[in-house]
């Protein structure tokens, strides 16, 4: 078939980038008529600069990205879209063998329960600061992402002060691991496999998980600029029903051991296949020979996956505001809200007769068990998808969950 759209796509060399390589090496992009050449990079401030400049029509973007633009928080800030998210969960957080054993000694558990951990990590704190030690240095990929707010939001709930009893800088992602084996960081947030990289090369020990933190969180978006999408609607349609089915084909476990040796090419990950397999299965290895089973590690499909719920541009601005990063009034909180586009992803694909929910927004944090919801004649299941501190996200309460943080 002819292309209708040529289209060059940015993205990072991270696990959750596999629905936007599946659509393309699977022939998913081709079949609906496009030409998408995929383009590796090497920082998220190089994608997001790219496509600020229209080097790239579309790009693999962390969350809060697009979010941050919109509000001008970004160098060449332009009005971005994000109608499709790339899936749920997938990042750890990872600390030094010297803070491990710290924190060990402190109560740490064997798994990743964040709730044990963190206040372990807490008592290890105080005792820092009560002894004069410099503040623990933590890492994550970007100032604005979902590796930030939810390192953020674990340490605040655990007794940590991100602002004030910790240093947060930012490491582009393939450099974490590195820095971590150095000494230049004591932890970092960052998305798989770096992680494993971490643990592999002994450099330190997973803690917890966003998995873990949150339950079927978002992570990764697809940002395109809002003027390629109203002036190039159909190609953005084919481009979300090729991600959809992408989606699909990476969700099916009897394609798993394809798709690690997809993402383990040198033009890709360049890894060893059988270390991205945990990343599917959740059966992670922590270090020192611990192992732990994560539920819903990574969800690149099931649970609603791809939706761009509305209600997940909240809570990122929630996050902005809490920690200084933007300030609240109700256009603002409008703008954030209306980066993440349902009624785009509902155009794309109903003519496959894709799932959707009823709605574009939902109470983040309140199911407790697997639930079937949406409108649509194949249902959908939403859920479990708690905070590890029980706390709920309503966005229609925004003002009074705002005032409840600070």
């Amino acid at each position: 078939m002819a292309a209708t759209a040529d289209i060059t796509l940015g993205y990072m060399p991270l696990f959750d980038s596999a629905v936007l390589i599946a659509a393309v090496e699977k022939g998913f992009a081709g079949d609906e008529g496009l030409s998408v050449q995929l383009v590796r990079e090497t920082s998220w401030a190089n994608i997001r600069d790219r496509i600020a400049v229209g080097h790239f029509q579309a790009a693999h973007m962390l969350a809060p990205m697009p979010i941050a633009s919109n509000l001008g928080l970004t160098p060449l800030s332009l009005e971005l879209v994000a109608p499709f998210a790339l899936g749920l969960g997938g990042n750890a957080v990872t600390v030094s063998r010297e803070l491990w054993g710290r924190m060990f000694a402190e109560g740490a558990g064997p798994g990743t329960d964040p709730s044990a951990n963190g206040t372990a990590l807490c008592h290890v704190v105080e005792n820092r600061r009560a002894a004069g030690e410099l503040p623990l240095r933590f890492a994550v990929v970007h100032p604005f992402s979902g590796h930030n707010y939810e390192l953020r939001y674990w340490l605040a709930a655990c007794g940590v002060d991100p602002e004030t009893h910790v240093e947060i800088v930012v490491v582009p992602p393939p450099l974490m691991a590195d820095a971590l084996a150095t000494g230049a960081i004591d932890g970092f947030c960052a998305g798989e496999p770096w992680n494993s990289v971490a643990i592999a090369d002994g450099a330190g020990r997973i803690v917890t998980t966003k998995a873990s933190i949150w339950r079927l969180s978002p992570e990764k978006v697809l940002g395109v600029s809002a003027r390629f999408a109203a002036e190039n609607r159909p190609a953005l349609d084919a481009l979300l029903r090729a991600l959809y089915r992408s989606s699909i084909w990476c969700g099916d476990s009897a394609n798993h051991e394809e798709l690690a040796a997809l993402m383990s090419g040198s033009e890709h990950l360049g890894l060893p296949r059988e270390r991205l397999m945990p990343i599917l299965t959740g059966h992670l290895a922590l270090g020192d020979g611990a192992t732990d089973a994560i539920p819903e590690f990574f969800v690149p499909h099931a649970k609603g996956a791809t939706f761009p719920w509305q209600s997940h541009a909240l809570w990122f601005y929630s996050q902005m505001v809490r920690w200084g990063h933007a300030k609240h009034a109700p256009a603002q909180a409008e703008r954030a809200r209306d980066t993440y586009r349902p009624d785009i992803y509902r155009q794309a694909l109903k003519p496959i007769s894709a799932p959707m929910p009823g709605a574009n927004m939902k109470v983040e944090g309140a199911l407790t068990a697997a639930a079937p919801v949406g409108a649509s004649e194949k249902g959908l299941v939403l859920g479990p998808d708690g905070f590890f501190d029980g706390r709920i996200f309503d966005p229609d309460r925004l003002d009074a969950y705002l005032a409840s943080q600070s």
